[in-house]
């Protein structure tokens, strides 16, 4: 794993930080003192373009919807298909979420797992 040359008490830190936020709204506000604009729109473009990308969606089509260079698409399933399974892991977790949401909202939580 890349970061693995960076690990130290200062970014152990910052990733426990995160892991501290709670709500949307809390991450908003940690996000917006921490990074730049321009830095947080990067960071939501790659996991949409990963998300696109584990939903087959063509290079033209994410390039078009999420405004990614083709360089970006390159990276993004590059780690997709050798990284360190962050994308993988997060993205699993975001579509159970939403469809326990989906669940809770439609009255039926008869198939709950907690699983991720």
């Amino acid at each position: 794993m890349q970061l693995d040359k960076l690990r130290d008490r200062v970014l152990d830190q910052l990733f426990e930080a995160v892991l501290c936020l709670k709500t949307v709204e809390e991450c908003y506000r940690f996000f917006d003192d921490l990074c730049t604009v321009g830095e947080v729109r990067s960071l939501a473009q790659r996991l949409e373009v990963a998300r696109m990308l584990r939903e087959g969606c063509t290079y033209h089509q994410i390039e078009e919807e999420t405004g990614a260079s083709t360089a970006t698409i390159s990276r993004v399933k590059r780690c997709l298909q050798y990284g360190a399974d962050g994308y993988r892991v997060v993205l699993e977790r975001l579509q159970h979420r939403q469809e326990q949401d989906r669940r809770h909202q439609t009255g039926d939580d008869s198939d709950q797992h907690d699983g991720l």
